[in-house]
């Protein structure tokens, strides 16, 4: 493990987060959540989604004489 992550989790130990925090973060993941249930029920609208663009590379073509 990196040791910053150790200097984090004590960090985080010592000065826990505010409830306020807490519950903003879970409303953020339930929020996703919820989209995604949405998304995946097929009820997402069109326009809200977007496309895949497929990448071309370049075909450089060399001239034979």
């Amino acid at each position: 493990m990196n040791p910053i992550h150790l200097l984090r989790m004590r960090r985080i130990a010592q000065n826990p987060p505010s409830w306020r925090r807490v519950k903003l973060i879970f409303a953020v993941v339930a929020l996703a959540a919820a989209i995604w249930g949405i998304d995946q029920a097929g009820l997402w609208p069109d326009w809200a989604k977007t496309e895949r663009v497929k990448r071309n590379p370049i075909h450089i073509q060399t001239v034979d004489d």
